[in-house]
């Protein structure tokens, strides 16, 4: 039963609580009864020696002045000389008196009886009379031969002692005893209480500590007083949360140099690539009239100096989000219009199935719209097979434009990743037209307007990105 109520108790505190009160009321229920056994044993013990040694010391003072076998009368004459609480049998006789009448009708018990007829010791039996306990002594009167042997000389002497007093005395014990644990155990509640707030009091702080660290403060530290368990355990979450602060201090910094040699890089790369960008318009003029490998080497310099300065781009502009440099430049855009832009300035059109109706307008930057559906849709032109289509529609307050195709679809295990920066399905291709950016730029373009991009598979086959831009801006 106390594990069912642990079980439900939440919190610490409660549980203490609950056992603390399990424990002082099974450790007054034990010491109430052991104190009331104890003194139950003493009081009765103490009573019956009395009474017994009382009674053995009447009936050796009588004895000498007996000549047995006792008649009717003598008999009598002996129970009187012993007392209102005695009664004398021998054989078949019984004393009779006016003073032992009330007692008559308690039987005394078969087989203390038995032992005393056929023993030479005197016997005790405590048993229930008159709505109370009652000590019954039984003892034989023993006579001595011409050998100094004693006998039973068949006379009996049975004495009674009502234990009223000694009833009351032990009651008193055991009231005063549940009169104790009434007091201490809503006491030993009480000290748990305060006990667990002080326990807690740590803990509380511990967990503030954690979640202020969860929240990124990596300055928490906790006071450690004392030198018990939990002032250990603040010390030790001081010196993690020092050696965190120091690493992701370090990691920052490593990050903020990474970011920060990207941007310069890519900027640096900028002043080059515009002078190879303009020789490469030179060799796409008159490469194709070169004859044999220096053809090829000119077309593929075009290719790759494109390819270059494309990826350099993605950097720069990966580069501003990372440095929170990125802003919109918000205007209200047809979107409709806006991706029929975009794709026929790619000249995408032919290549794509389209359901762009006009008249839904949003807050956009229109140039950052422009970079993820032209990332969503050359993704899906590369990878993925045709056709390929867009869909523009509205719901539930947001723009949803869905890029779908017919190809193998995207594996389970790429799911998670596609949005990461140079992440490729297929480690075994170390190149592709793309700069391993696009994806990612589009899902930090999206964040920026509040929206977001899903990738999943189509029931049919087929990858499909979703895009969902919020129409009004909050």
């Amino acid at each position: 039963m106390i594990g069912r109520l642990l079980g439900k108790a939440r919190g610490i505190r409660p549980r203490m609580v609950l056992i603390v009160t399990f424990v002082a009321l099974l450790a007054t229920v034990a010491a109430t009864g052991a104190n009331y056994v104890s003194a139950r044993r003493t009081v009765l013990a103490t009573t019956q020696d009395h009474f017994m040694q009382q009674l053995r010391d009447d009936v050796d003072r009588l004895a000498p002045d007996l000549r047995l076998p006792l008649d009717q009368a003598a008999l009598d004459e002996l129970a009187g000389r012993l007392g209102r609480h005695t009664v004398v049998v021998q054989g078949n006789l019984t004393a009779e008196n006016a003073e032992n009448a009330i007692y008559l009708d308690l039987e005394i018990p078969a087989d203390l009886r038995a032992t005393v007829r056929d023993g030479s010791r005197i016997v005790f039996q405590r048993v229930e009379a008159r709505h109370t306990v009652m000590l019954v002594v039984g003892m034989p009167v023993l006579t001595t031969d011409e050998h100094f042997q004693r006998h039973p000389s068949g006379l009996e002497v049975y004495g009674w002692f009502p234990l009223y007093d000694q009833q009351r005395q032990i009651q008193e014990f055991a009231t005063n005893g549940w009169l104790t644990g009434a007091v201490a155990v809503p006491f030993a509640v009480i000290v748990a209480w305060l006990a667990a707030s002080a326990v807690l009091r740590p803990v509380r702080r511990l967990r503030d500590g954690a979640r202020s660290l969860a929240r990124g403060d990596l300055t928490t530290r906790l006071p450690a007083r004392g030198s018990d368990e939990l002032a250990e355990l603040a010390r030790t979450f001081n010196d993690s949360a020092a050696s965190l602060e120091a690493s992701v201090g370090e990691l920052r910094r490593m990050e903020a140099d990474s970011r920060r040699f990207v941007a310069d890089v890519s900027h640096e790369l900028r002043t080059p690539l515009a002078a190879m960008t303009a020789v490469n318009e030179v060799l796409d003029e008159d490469g194709a009239g070169l004859p044999g490998d220096a053809g090829t080497a000119a077309r593929l310099i075009s290719s790759e100096t494109k390819k270059l300065a494309r990826l350099v781009d993605d950097l720069i502009e990966i580069s501003r989000f990372d440095s929170g440099t990125a802003r919109l430049d918000r205007q209200e855009t047809d979107l409709g219009e806006l991706i029929t832009g975009t794709l026929r300035t790619r000249q995408w059109g032919d290549r794509v199935e389209t359901d762009l109706p006009s008249g839904i307008v949003a807050e956009v930057d229109g140039r950052r719209v422009d970079v993820i559906v032209a990332n969503l849709v050359g993704n899906a032109l590369r990878h993925g097979g045709p056709p390929v289509r867009v869909r523009l529609r509205s719901a539930g307050g947001q723009a949803v434009v869905e890029v779908t195709d017919n190809g193998p679809g995207l594996p389970e295990a790429v799911l998670p990743h596609v949005f990461a920066r140079f992440y490729k399905a297929d480690a075994a291709r170390t190149r592709s037209e793309g700069s391993g950016l696009g994806l990612s730029i589009a899902m930090k373009n999206a964040a920026l307007h509040g929206g977001i991009i899903e990738a999943g598979n189509q029931p049919g086959g087929g990858a499909k990105f979703t895009l969902r831009l919020p129409l009004e801006v909050s």
